[in-house]
């Protein structure tokens, strides 16, 4: 047998779907704790319409810091969910919520072994109300400064960055 083995991509794939925007559905969410104590909620991202429906799209964090809280605004407006003064909620309360999505291709290289692997992640402010606004009937989810409070260092401990066109999208 002969094969050219210089044509094998030197990162192995984890993408279940190509990169893009997806309507996506929280099908699970797991309470994790993060390095510095504060609550996480990790959740499974689940392709909700278009092509790739019923696929996992990925995982995504928020994380109830006072460095990701902000983030943490801006994900729970885009599921829907009134994010503005005092809030009480239960991690499975996001079950079942829809938003748009934003995935991108994150390579990532194992400190061991030197393979690098391509995973997909969403960035910081990647999750968009499904209308497309940042409002509710109420007036504005995010308080009286009308945006997320994304910080100073552009972020937390997410990631950022821009991301590639609407796919998946029942029109």
């Amino acid at each position: 047998m002969h094969y050219d083995f210089n044509t094998v991509a030197n990162a192995e794939s984890q993408t279940p779907v190509p990169t893009g925007t997806y309507i996506c559905r929280v099908t699970e969410v797991q309470e994790k704790t993060a390095r510095d104590g504060s609550p996480r909620w990790v959740l499974r991202l689940q392709v909700a319409a278009g092509e790739y429906a019923g696929r996992l799209a990925g995982w995504d964090s928020i994380t109830w810091s006072p460095r990701g809280v902000h983030r943490v605004q801006l994900v729970l407006c885009a599921l829907g969910i009134d994010a503005r003064g005092e809030v009480e909620l239960e991690a499975s309360e996001l079950l079942g919520l829809k938003a748009r999505v934003r995935f991108e291709l994150e390579e990532r290289e194992n400190t061991v072994t030197g393979q690098r692997r391509l995973y997909l992640s969403v960035p910081y402010a990647g999750f968009e109300p499904l209308d497309g606004s940042e409002e509710d009937e109420a007036g504005g989810c995010y308080g009286d400064n009308g945006s997320a409070g994304i910080d100073a260092e552009g972020g937390d401990d997410e990631s950022s960055g821009d991301g590639p066109s609407l796919q998946g999208v029942a029109g």
